[in-house]
């Protein structure tokens, strides 16, 4: 696993929007950067694309297991999940109703660094950055492949992503147990929106019939005890990018529990056993000293002394804590609070960019049902990936 510099690509921002991504670049401090930065690719062996794509399998089979566990102990009340919502989550579990895909967030600095990739958390639930892994990255090399083949011993370069073709066959597959036309419900922020235009693209492709709206637009008639959308339809089949710990949060989320059965909602509400920072120690318990999982557990280090704090719910690096030998080295703000856990720091995986500053890489395993399915890099410059850390394509030789 190496960082390699390269030239963008003339054009490149007209090139990326070309195929979807309209937020290539982000404005911070009154400065603007980019967010798609094709100034760097991180290049992998074969033989380190299979280390990943098999951890990523078993981590998959793991995380079901451990959501089993959480099942059949009740062990609901340590990962904050509300009493009133266990029915619909086990019925959920029980009758496997559509679910699409998910997110690995791993560390890894390679094969060379003499450690197996290790779990970070799991975005089981709402995860983006999808059209970039996807689609921008492959078209990105197929457009500088003639460069970077004359500039390669070692053969043709390729890339672990198949997440597009699989995404449209597990629509085909679920086709038949979900009624028409499919809604894709989201926030108005660009990237959720983005992300949501990409996945009914996807089923689109598939030969679904699809709509599209904010979630704020989801309606609910009392007497007819449903869901509607703006025209007063019944909804029966919802894509929603929006975690289902605010949904059950809000005023209307009771309703989902009611008609939960009735209705299809994808990601299903057991993936709330998954997108939960709790599951971390809970695998720990289940697979101790696994090779894949770093040292994790509820509210205390014990003698870990250096670990990274998080809330069981945060997302884009929010309300973070990083600890080494017992003190702080780096914190974030944001609006998550409640229970917390503590994982053990990964292993260092650390890379130079040209201008010889840090530039840390979390590598993003993509599962589409079961199946690891390709590879997204977020790179930032501090150990904390947020909201502003930039996708970096990668390709494997």
């Amino acid at each position: 696993m190496q960082r390699i510099p390269l030239t963008p690509r003339d054009n490149w921002q007209q090139k990326v929007e070309a195929v979807g991504l309209t937020f290539h670049t982000l404005e911070v401090n009154g400065e603007t950067r980019p967010y798609w930065d094709e100034s760097a690719a991180y290049e992998f062996t074969a033989a380190e694309i299979d280390t990943l794509e098999a951890a990523g399998n078993t981590l998959q089979e793991m995380c079901l297991a451990a959501a089993q566990h959480v099942i059949d102990e009740k062990r609901y009340a340590e990962l904050d999940i509300p009493e009133f919502a266990i029915e619909a989550i086990e019925w959920a579990w029980e009758n496997e109703p559509p679910a699409l895909y998910g997110r690995f967030d791993i560390a890894w600095a390679g094969a060379q660094s003499g450690q197996p990739p290790k779990l970070l958390e799991y975005n089981a639930d709402t995860p983006t950055s999808l059209l970039e892994a996807a689609v921008v990255q492959w078209d990105w090399l197929q457009s500088v492949l003639p460069a970077l083949e004359a500039a390669s011993h070692l053969g043709k370069p390729d890339q672990f992503n198949s997440i597009h073709d699989r995404l449209i066959a597990k629509w085909k597959d679920l086709d038949p147990y979900l009624s028409k036309p499919i809604y894709f419900a989201g926030v108005d922020a660009p990237e959720d929106q983005l992300t949501l235009a990409y996945l009914r693209d996807t089923a689109q492709q598939a030969g679904i019939d699809t709509l599209q709206m904010y979630m704020e637009e989801i309606g609910w008639n009392d007497e007819r005890q449903a869901f509607v959308d703006p025209n007063e339809d019944q909804m029966f089949s919802i894509f929603k990018l929006y975690p289902w710990e605010i949904m059950l949060s809000e005023e209307f989320g009771i309703h989902t529990l009611d008609t939960y059965p009735d209705m299809r909602w994808i990601e299903p509400i057991w993936k709330l056993l998954l997108s939960n920072k709790g599951i971390l120690p809970i695998l720990w318990q289940l697979y101790p000293n696994h090779e894949l999982l770093l040292p994790a557990f509820f509210d205390s280090p014990g003698s870990l002394r250096d670990y990274v704090r998080k809330p069981l719910f945060s997302r884009e690096g929010a309300n973070i804590t990083l600890v080494r030998d017992n003190a702080t080295l780096d914190s974030t703000t944001g609006p998550y609070t409640g229970r917390q856990i503590v994982q053990a720091l990964a292993p260092e995986s650390i890379f130079a960019s040209q201008s010889g500053n840090n530039r840390y890489p979390i590598l993003g395993l993509w599962m589409i049902d079961q199946d690891c399915s390709g590879l997204g890099i977020r790179e930032s410059a501090t150990p904390i990936t947020d909201n502003l850390s930039s996708f970096v394509p990668h390709y494997f030789v």
